[in-house]
């Protein structure tokens, strides 16, 4: 038993151990990162400070998110509400303020409770009936969500998320949601091909400024670009880019 339960009943809280190698790994990677970053807004005439960098932690735990803090990140998104309570009570059992998590996987209706409160921005809303299930038990809970309308723009059956058809046709409603704060658009792009990448960032883009008309909202978020093709993400005005391997991952090649 430890010195603090017997002094007042209570288990110390538990830690959250960095290696220092890890973390210096991390602080290497960050910095090449952000050069690369840096370079893509140069060659699109943007400041860097237009795009914000979500670190993916979905294949990670808190230790190595406790590390990507330390490295300088400042928000991480999560795939799983699972894995977002369980990181979120990892910090708290450890009594370090937890960072900005995002929502970006696949929310099922089972699992919005989970994520109200807890999650800074929902980028997975893919259709109608899901933006109106989180909006009906964000507005049972008395809050706002802010969300991200998740678009196909590139067509792909593996893909969720509304065809633009479908989310022009849904607009009128979707703005009428009280209890959602419709930030703007994510999108992924077909993996391993630059250029379809460059057309279905370039196309969400424009669906963008599309929807800003149609639904008289200012929508200030392009969600668009991983690993792989953020630096053409930024290239084609995304706002915010996702990278997960390429920040927690040592075998990911920058080559």
């Amino acid at each position: 038993m430890s010195s603090s339960e017997l002094d007042t009943g209570v288990p110390a809280p538990a830690t959250i151990k960095v290696d220092e190698a890890y973390l210096a790994f991390m602080r290497e990677r960050r910095a090449a990162i952000l050069a690369r970053l840096e370079a893509a807004c140069a060659r699109s005439g943007r400041s860097a400070s237009e795009v914000t960098l979500d670190a993916v932690s979905k294949t990670v735990g808190p230790a190595e998110v406790l590390a990507a803090m330390r490295a300088g990140y400042t928000s991480f998104a999560e795939n799983r509400p699972q894995e977002l309570v369980r990181k979120l009570d990892a910090f708290a059992a450890a009594g370090i303020e937890a960072p900005r998590f995002d929502m970006i996987g696949n929310l099922q209706k089972n699992k919005i409770n989970a994520v109200l409160g807890r999650a800074s921005l929902v980028q997975s809303i893919s259709s109608l009936t899901l933006a109106q299930a989180v909006s009906s038990r964000a507005e049972r809970a008395g809050l706002t969500v802010p969300v991200l309308l998740e678009c196909n723009v590139s067509g792909e059956l593996s893909k969720g998320g509304f065809a633009p058809d479908e989310v022009r046709a849904a607009a009128d409603e979707l703005v009428a949601l009280p209890a959602l704060s419709i930030e703007g658009v994510m999108c992924m792009a077909p993996a391993h091909d630059a250029d379809a990448a460059r057309r279905t960032f370039a196309g969400a883009r424009g669906l963008r400024e599309e929807l800003r008309g149609r639904m008289g909202l200012a929508l200030p978020t392009l969600s668009c670009g991983m690993s792989d093709d953020f630096e053409i993400a930024v290239e084609e005005g995304s706002t915010l880019v996702r990278l997960g391997r390429i920040v927690f991952s040592a075998e990911y090649d920058l080559a």
